[in-house]
């Protein structure tokens, strides 16, 4: 699908405005090249920075020291003569480097000598019984809200999973005066065990290591009830005044003991994964990762795809984190820069030296991480009557039972039963499906593979493709 309206011919176009979006465009306008920021946003942020903006003095108290970085970050861009276009959704990028949009209901594009895609993270799915009842968040919506608009539960929370983003909630709730009800974790003596095999290079990056290490103390401290090992997680439900069902507690079982803790509010997190929309949409080379659990695409060292003149900086080619994201946008940049002559190779090697050393350090702490957190296989791959696509409804057992007719991945699935067709388009059900199917066939996520991701990708209507 190619665009046949007028687009305007920039150099370089950067999707995402996180913190590898506002770094590539910071780089690339300084490097003399005509640089496009695109984002759906008011303002630059992406996901961790939400706000930054904003952000009074309070709130960046609360939100801590590694949020209030992304100040100098956005700074640094509004002062780079980057163009930014804001609230704009970007629904297709081709592999001729054209990229549509759509903004205030009308559709416009850029063609771009070179795009670097930084779209980031989505929050892994948790398919758990009643995950899809009212008062169920994910942790990553919860601290959106926190962020963007100071908002916070009304009622005590319960934070239920795995991961950093798990305790960094918990602690930014108990610096902003939110008492949590519970804070329960999967994880167990065996992950902590594996994680064991990484412990050196986990202490060679200590400063992170330590900051878990603090957010734990905090929420100990503050009283926080925490339950490890936690197992059989399900969410029950109450029948609310509107008659409709509402979440009304979290029940688990920890070394068979059963827990069941009342909460209007659960929030569920178990990792991020690569948003890998744009670069299955370009069909770019994915692999398996069985460090992370999900599929990230094939780049070479700068981030650039085998799509020629297209780059992934940040979360979108694998989990590194904000610092991470910073630093490959920066490296991408420099790529693109160098290919289109503002900079000379020598140039580019000798600004991206320090940032590949960087880099390194701050990465160290990723194989501890993924061990020590990794998902438990029950919590990704859910039993038969649990809901796996929320936007058709389709459960576990349904899609068990379209491998026995004959079904072998998730665009099969489609076919079988609309999984995957719904608004969210299988961004909150794709790499479910993915090891559903696999675990029922028996063979490896890579040979099942996930969704094949066509434009638009994000919804537009007929009307406003035709009206331009």
């Amino acid at each position: 699908m190619a665009a046949d309206f007028a687009s305007e011919a920039v150099d370089v176009v950067v999707v995402g405005a996180g913190p590898a979006g506002m770094r590539a465009a910071t780089v690339a306008a300084r490097a003399g090249l005509k640089t496009v920021l695109i984002d759906e946003q008011d303002a630059v942020g992406g996901q961790i920075y939400r706000g930054i903006g904003k952000a009074d003095a309070r709130r960046k108290e609360i939100l801590g020291p590694d949020y209030a970085a992304g100040s100098s970050i956005a700074a640094a861009f509004a002062a780079s003569g980057a163009r930014h276009v804001t609230h704009a959704s970007v629904w297709q990028v081709t592999r001729e480097r054209a990229v549509n949009y759509l903004k205030d209901g009308k559709i416009g594009s850029f063609d771009a000598q070179r795009v670097i895609l930084a779209s980031g993270a989505l929050e892994r799915p948790f398919p758990i019984p009643g995950w899809t009842l009212p008062g169920v968040l994910t942790a990553g919506a919860a601290q959106i809200l926190l962020k963007s608009a100071g908002e916070v539960p009304a009622a005590p929370p319960v934070l239920a999973g795995c991961g950093p983003l798990l305790y960094l909630l918990g602690w930014q709730y108990v610096r902003a005066g939110v008492p949590i009800r519970a804070l329960v974790d999967t994880t167990r003596h065996e992950d902590r065990w594996r994680a064991k095999r990484h412990m050196l290079s986990a202490l060679r990056a200590w400063p992170f290591l330590s900051k878990g290490l603090q957010l734990i103390r905090t929420l100990r401290e503050a009283g926080v009830p925490i339950f490890e090992a936690a197992d059989d997680l399900r969410v029950e439900s109450r029948i609310g005044d509107d008659h409709a069902e509402h979440a009304a507690a979290l029940a688990f079982t920890t070394q068979g003991t059963a827990h069941r803790i009342e909460a209007d509010v659960i929030l569920l997190h178990q990792g991020v994964v690569p948003n890998t929309q744009f670069t299955q949409a370009l069909r770019a080379t994915h692999r398996w990762d069985d460090a992370q659990l999900c599929f990230t695409p094939k780049t070479d060292a700068w981030g650039e795809l085998d799509v020629p003149g297209v780059f992934v900086a940040g979360d979108g080619a694998g989990i590194g984190g904000a610092q991470a994201a910073a630093l490959q946008g920066s490296l991408a940049a420099l790529a693109a820069a160098a290919q289109l002559g503002a900079i000379d190779a020598k140039r580019r090697d000798a600004e991206a030296a320090p940032l590949r050393r960087t880099l390194a350090d701050v990465m160290r702490i990723r194989p501890f991480l993924d061990s020590l957190y990794r998902p438990r296989e029950v919590n990704r791959i859910p039993r038969d009557e649990t809901i796996v696509c929320r936007c058709e409804e389709v459960t576990a057992g349904e899609l068990r039972q379209f491998v026995e007719l004959g079904c072998v991945g998730p665009n099969q699935a489609k076919s079988f039963g609309r999984c995957g067709m719904g608004p969210c388009q299988g961004r909150m059900c794709g790499l479910t499906v993915t090891e559903v199917i696999a675990n029922a066939r028996r063979v490896s996520p890579a040979d099942v593979g996930y969704y094949r991701i066509r434009p638009p990708i994000k919804p537009l209507t007929l009307g406003e493709l035709a009206g331009d």
